[in-house]
This record gives structure tokens, sequence and C-alpha cells, in this order.
């Protein structure tokens, strides 16, 4: 597949994953899916988490992963799924408090994000359960464990 990741790091976190792992996580979410995209990620702090949170679902908090596809005309034939957007500390947080390690969910919110980029959803139970059996067998092939499973 021919992908192009485009990391973008606004936050003060001082450790991130490497632009491989994001590449990785999102190559993996798009196999058998695309044959070329582009993703922009961009890694912020929770105020400017917050800030989008607010303003596109009107919840008054920072949250973990934000996805924004791309709404381009298909007949321009263009890669660009769209942006994702990653609250580092609300990741890093998340993980602490769920006992994964900060690569696993790391790698789940970029999954996770990336899917959403493609259409998946998880508004009702039915496209919940879809969108997380194709999660955990992303994440199983990656070698992380089963992200919904309770430590």
């Amino acid at each position: 597949m021919n992908l192009i990741v485009d990391l973008q790091n606004a936050s003060s976190a001082s450790a991130l994953p490497q632009i491989a792992d994001f590449e990785r996580w999102v190559h993996a979410a798009l196999s058998g899916q695309r044959d070329e995209a582009e993703v922009s990620i961009r890694v912020v702090d929770e105020a400017e988490s917050a800030e989008l949170n607010h303003q596109y679902r009107q919840q008054n908090k920072p949250t973990n992963v934000l996805s924004f596809p791309a709404d381009l005309p298909p007949e321009l034939g263009l890669p660009l799924l769209g942006d994702l957007v990653i609250c580092a500390s609300v990741v890093e947080r998340e993980a602490t408090e769920q006992c994964k390690t900060a690569p696993a969910h790391w790698a789940h919110m970029v999954v996770h994000g990336t899917l959403h980029l493609i259409g998946y959803d998880h508004i009702d139970d039915t496209q919940a359960q879809e969108m997380e059996a194709l999660e955990i067998d992303i994440l199983e092939r990656l070698e992380f464990a089963n992200p919904y499973l309770a430590n």
C-alpha cells in the first residue's frame, strides 16, 4: 500500500511513539481496505482537544481521539482520508487507568480513528460490535491484546 502519514506534534508530551509506529498502525487498519491513502495525525494537549471536542461533539472535555474524514468529491481521485487529532495526555492517562501499555493504547487509538476515517462507526450496537471485532483483529495482528478486555 502507498501510505503517507503526516505527523504533527502540537503537544508538550515528551515521549510519543515514533512516526514508523504511527505508519504501521494506520497501515494495519487500512490493510485490504485501500491501495493508497494519506492521513494527517495531530498530537495535541488537553486544551486543544477540549476545544475541538466542544466544537464538533458538544463535549466540554478533552478526549482521546477525534476523527475528521475528508469530504472530497470521489471524482478527484485523491487518496486523502482525513485527519486524526489525538490527545497525548488523555491516551497516556487512559493507558495507566486501563492497565495497558502506552504503545498498546496509542495503537488502539490510531486504529480506531483510522477506521472512523473510512466509514466505520459505533452509533448502534451492531455497528459497535462490527467495529470492535475489526479493531481486535487488527490489534492482534499487531501483537497487542484485545483492548476491550477488562484488566
